[in-house]
């Protein structure tokens, strides 16, 4: 199998995070499988990750990207709309999200209110967004922003130059 890069974007959103060996990860959009082949690497310990996408193209490249975490038990790939997700424990630790215009193109309150239920006290919805289109910054800064204070989340704004990334940070 070729070995596959990791782009620096979503390198430097996760370490950003600072993936826990215990902690349980919801991934929303997982695309490629780049970021939930990088997170598993850190769930060492009893760290577990849930990684969906409403493509079927993206579970199935997330699952061959990440055979061996699913194999380990550390990774559940499904196929599924986060607003039809029904988590069944409440111990998420941090929920992460690159480019998922779900947050700020429309109205997500349901899935903000899901979320809000399944982060634990002291965990984060971590919602990373490329800015290279930089006259869309605005609007997903302010629309994201919004979504995540109105679910009861208290909101932080990060970013970087270098990858052009901008973080809206849930603090539950």
């Amino acid at each position: 199998m070729a070995v596959q890069t990791i782009p620096a974007r979503i390198r430097w959103a996760v370490d950003f995070m600072d993936v826990q060996h215990n902690d349980h990860v919801l991934e929303i959009g997982c695309g490629s499988g780049a970021a939930a082949d990088l997170i598993c690497r850190r769930l060492e310990g009893k760290g577990k990750m849930f990684a969906i996408d409403r493509s079927e193209a993206g579970v199935d490249r997330t699952k061959q990207r990440c055979a061996q975490h699913i194999e380990a038990g550390r990774l559940t790939v499904r196929q599924i709309d986060l607003a039809t997700l029904r988590v069944p424990v409440k111990r998420l630790t941090k929920v992460f999200a690159f480019d998922v215009n779900l947050f700020w193109v429309r109205d997500c309150s349901d899935e903000i209110a899901l979320l809000h239920e399944r982060v634990l006290p002291g965990g984060s919805v971590n919602l990373f967004f490329s800015t290279t289109r930089a006259e869309d910054v605005p609007e997903i800064l302010k629309n994201a922003s919004a979504a995540l204070r109105e679910g009861g989340f208290r909101v932080y704004i990060v970013d970087s130059k270098d990858p052009a990334v901008i973080g809206i940070i849930g603090r539950r």
